[in-house]
């Protein structure tokens, strides 16, 4: 199969959607690989490398997509990249489709056949290709949001850690997936004070094993009201697979909050679960409302690409390998967590939860095939 990388144009988005080492794998088992020039040199990958291993180098994007089928990305396609796209193309990639309908429709007209990285889904409900990238999220929320409680930054001027004699910060983790765990770990081993909220018992006893030194609570929209009150940093940590989060913290919260606080929403990308959070970029990550800092970059691993590029691939890589050597028809009726993350299909929306959350026709996937 002839596959296509081209270079990532999201505001810094610094990722690539294959390393050297992928492709490498992908020419052992009889393909082609055509990449952009430059596609990961803000990786720490140089078109050398790409051509040693035996990639083909294009000069521009439009090269990249007329010569392949399979087209492999990290972040949507932007609104540039939109003319690109033909019935011809396969689209792997991160989606996030429920927080656009702009982009959803743009798709759809393409004739593109489109997965989701993100709503890949095993039998025991994981996301394995949104795994390695919330791991990141999470970890880099709370070093934004230390970052930005500092008084130069705009916050309240409050150490993460406190020292002797003086409190910590408080966090308050909304949602108890693999984000939240990483936060957690993250604030936790900085010395702040950690509160998770879930709407999932199991997964809170499971936390308390994990990180039994984690308060945990129940998430209501009381109990959030409550504990917001004396939080110094909010994370933003819901996941609603292949839909839009749900709006958890309101702007009536934010008015009893100190002022100088901070709020990072990693569930941004998926139409935040803060009422007034709305996405921004690594160039402008913050704003305020009602004197809250508010963080809601939607592409938060790209800041640390030569990490988040290595650990995508080896997730991504044995599924597009699976769809490279069947076609994507056979390879999802072979895998089913591969088949979870179709979303669109010649024209045709086949992701039920996005139907309902867009308001857009739903066509069943089972009767295309």
């Amino acid at each position: 199969m002839k596959i296509g990388i081209p270079k990532e144009i999201k505001n810094h988005e610094y990722r690539v959607a294959i390393t050297p080492a992928g492709v490498v794998e992908l020419i052992r088992h009889g393909h082609q690989v055509f990449i952009e020039t430059q596609a990961g040199l803000a990786s720490g990958y140089s078109d050398e490398e790409y051509q040693k291993v035996g990639a083909t180098l294009l000069a521009t994007a439009s090269l990249v997509f007329e010569s392949s089928e399979l087209i492999l990305k990290v972040k949507e396609p932007q609104e540039e990249e939109y003319k690109y796209l033909t019935s011809q193309h396969t689209l792997f990639t991160y989606l996030h489709l429920a927080s656009s309908l702009d982009l959803t429709k743009a798709l759809i007209n393409s004739q593109a056949t489109c997965i989701a990285y993100e709503t890949v889904q095993e039998d025991d409900n994981s996301l394995p290709l949104l795994v390695p990238m919330s791991q990141v999220a999470g970890r880099i929320a709370i070093q934004e949001g230390a970052r930005f409680l500092l008084k130069p930054n705009g916050g309240k001027g409050i150490l993460m850690g406190g020292v002797t004699g003086v409190l910590p910060a408080r966090v308050m983790i909304i949602g108890s997936g693999i984000v939240g765990i990483e936060a957690a770990k993250m604030a936790l081993g900085l010395g702040a004070k950690v509160t998770i909220l879930d709407v999932n018992l199991n997964r809170l006893r499971e936390v308390e094993e994990i990180l039994p030194t984690v308060n945990t609570l129940y998430s209501t929209q009381l109990n959030i009201a409550k504990e917001i009150v004396d939080t110094d940093l909010v994370i933003g940590a819901v996941l609603i697979t292949g839909g839009k989060a749900p709006k958890l913290v309101t702007r009536d919260m934010l008015k009893t909050m100190e002022k100088g606080s901070v709020i990072v929403d990693v569930a941004v990308d998926q139409g935040g679960c803060i009422e007034t959070c709305k996405p921004t970029t690594h160039e402008n990550p913050v704003y305020e409302v009602e004197g809250i800092i508010h963080y809601g970059v939607a592409n938060i691993p790209g800041a640390v690409p030569f990490t988040s590029t290595q650990a995508l691939t080896n997730a991504t890589l044995p599924y597009v390998l699976q769809i490279a050597n069947k076609g994507w028809t056979q390879a999802i009726q072979d895998n089913k967590a591969l088949e979870k993350g179709v979303s669109i299909v010649h024209g045709n929306l086949v992701y039920e939860k996005l139907s309902e959350d867009l308001n857009l026709p739903y066509t069943s996937l089972d009767k295309l095939l």
